[in-house]
């Protein structure tokens, strides 16, 4: 169990009673406005081609909770999706087909239902998925053991059903240092985030899966880049995480 867990189970009433005032005061941001799918570069090449040989665009999955969804920035071009395509834009040669799929207020395995209910049929499917997911399920004071069963769930579903080639999953942010949570509700939720983490990334390190799954921990973020909710990222925050996310897959595309 959790060091976060355990320190739960003591100071219950006083964890419950601030979580119902952080829901009741805690300003309810919407999710960013804006595409949530499309194509872009569309006119790019990464090389000659023989005459009439089609090209093939990289086709992007961002899955996950209201930070995919770009809670705390007005627009999905100030958010993680349009942050990283961005990115994108300035490496890639090809095209790039993005789609967003996210909504506020899931935990990990809710991420079935939405996938099921998002994209019913996606015959081309993905290479990449980006997966933005956990945050509730430290919120919930969700188990390690049951969050990793879980995450398997996830990872199996798109690899199965949507033919993603690979997966990189964003670390969890550091709750502790959430404006929004009051003590001793933030370091609880703090110190759960980082068990959560860190057994995700060693989960996905002794399983064999470390070739086509992969953990990334969450970058520090700049003074003042956190939403007026004092808990979602803002448009200097997205900026950041969605620059780690690409050095990710910068790396990936490196000869070893």
């Amino acid at each position: 169990m959790s060091i976060g867990r355990v320190l739960a189970l003591p100071l219950a009433p006083v964890l419950i009673w601030q979580g119902r005032r952080v829901r009741r005061d805690t300003p309810k941001l919407p999710e960013a406005d804006g595409p949530r799918t499309g194509l872009d570069n569309a006119n790019k090449i990464d090389k000659p081609h023989e005459p009439g040989e089609p090209i093939q665009p990289l086709r992007l999955l961002i899955l996950g909770d209201s930070s995919a969804a770009g809670v705390g920035a007005s627009h999905q071009s100030e958010a993680l999706s349009g942050q990283l395509r961005a990115c994108l834009a300035a490496t890639l040669a090809v095209p790039l087909h993005w789609r967003v799929v996210a909504r506020t207020g899931i935990a990990t395995g809710e991420a079935l239902a939405l996938l099921d209910e998002d994209m019913p049929d996606e015959p081309e499917g993905f290479d990449i998925a980006m997966v933005a997911l956990g945050v509730n399920d430290v919120t919930a004071l969700r188990g390690v053991s049951r969050w990793l069963a879980d995450v398997d769930r996830v990872c199996a579903r798109l690899r199965e059903r949507h033919a993603v080639r690979q997966i990189i999953w964003s670390g969890l942010p550091p709750m502790h240092r959430f404006p929004a949570l009051p003590q001793p509700l933030r370091t609880v939720m703090g110190l759960h985030a980082r068990a959560l983490d860190r057994a995700l990334a060693a989960h996905f390190s002794r399983d064999g899966s470390a070739n086509w799954r992969r953990h990334i921990a969450m970058p520090l973020m700049p003074e003042g880049a956190v939403a007026s909710d004092g808990f979602h990222p803002g448009p200097l925050a997205y900026a950041r995480w969605a620059q780690t996310l690409h050095s990710a897959l910068d790396q990936d595309k490196k000869p070893a």
